[in-house]
C-alpha cells in the first residue's frame, strides 16, 4: 500500500514517494504508467502541467513527447538547459491513459511550491491554471503575468498537438507575448 503525507519537509523526501506512488493505481484509476518525475537540482522555475503523456509514461521523465518538444522550442530553450532551469510537475504525476472519446488524453481526478519555493512559476495548459491560480479560462490569461505569494506566474497553452487553440491568429499572437514573459522573466533569475 503506498503511503501518502499530508505534507512534506523536504523535496528530497517527496521525490522518494513519488518514486515509488501507486496510490492512484491501487485506488482503481486507469493509469498505464508508473510516476513520472524530474528530480529537484536547484532549479529556478517551477513547470506546471497536466499530467505526463504516453512518451513520458514509458520514459518516466516529463516533457520527452512530441509536446516537451514543441514546448522546448516556445521557450527556446535546448533540453538540458529547459531541464536545469525547470522542476517539472503537473497535476497528476501518471499518464493518465486514453480520453474515451478517442482524440487526447483522459482529463486527470500542488504541494511543491512551498518546498521548491520557485523564483517563477509557468502554468501548461488550462487544468494547471485553474489549479493553481483558480482561474476559469486559460486564452484572456496567455500573455499575461500573474503572481502567486510573490512569485511570478506565467500561463502558457497545452503544446499537444491535440489543441486546436494555436490555429487562431490571436491565440498565437498571445503565445508569443508569453513565451517573451518566460524568457524575460528567466533572464531576471
Amino acid at each position: 500500500m503506498t503511503a501518502r503525507k499530508s505534507s512534506y519537509r523536504s523535496l528530497a523526501s517527496l521525490e522518494r514517494d513519488l518514486a515509488r506512488c501507486r496510490a492512484c493505481v491501487e485506488a482503481g484509476y486507469p493509469l498505464e504508467s508508473l510516476p513520472v518525475r524530474a528530480p529537484g537540482k536547484q532549479q529556478r522555475a517551477y513547470l506546471f502541467g497536466q499530467a505526463p503523456g504516453v512518451v513520458e509514461g514509458e520514459e518516466r521523465s516529463p516533457w520527452r513527447g512530441r509536446a516537451g518538444r514543441t514546448l522546448r522550442r516556445w521557450l527556446e530553450l535546448e533540453e538540458d538547459e529547459f531541464y536545469a532551469t525547470f522542476y517539472c510537475a503537473s497535476v497528476t504525476r501518471c499518464y493518465p491513459g486514453r480520453s474515451p472519446l478517442g482524440r487526447g488524453d483522459r482529463t486527470p481526478t500542488p504541494r511543491e511550491l512551498e518546498l521548491l519555493r520557485p523564483r517563477l512559476i509557468v502554468t501548461v495548459g488550462g487544468l494547471a491554471l485553474r489549479g493553481l491560480l483558480g482561474l476559469p479560462s486559460l486564452t484572456p490569461c496567455v500573455g499575461e503575468r500573474y503572481e502567486l505569494q510573490g512569485r511570478p506566474v506565467v500561463p502558457l497553452p497545452h503544446p499537444s498537438g491535440a489543441s486546436g487553440w494555436l490555429n487562431d491568429p490571436a491565440n498565437r499572437r498571445r503565445l508569443a507575448r508569453a513565451t517573451a514573459l518566460v524568457r524575460e522573466e528567466i533572464t531576471r533569475l
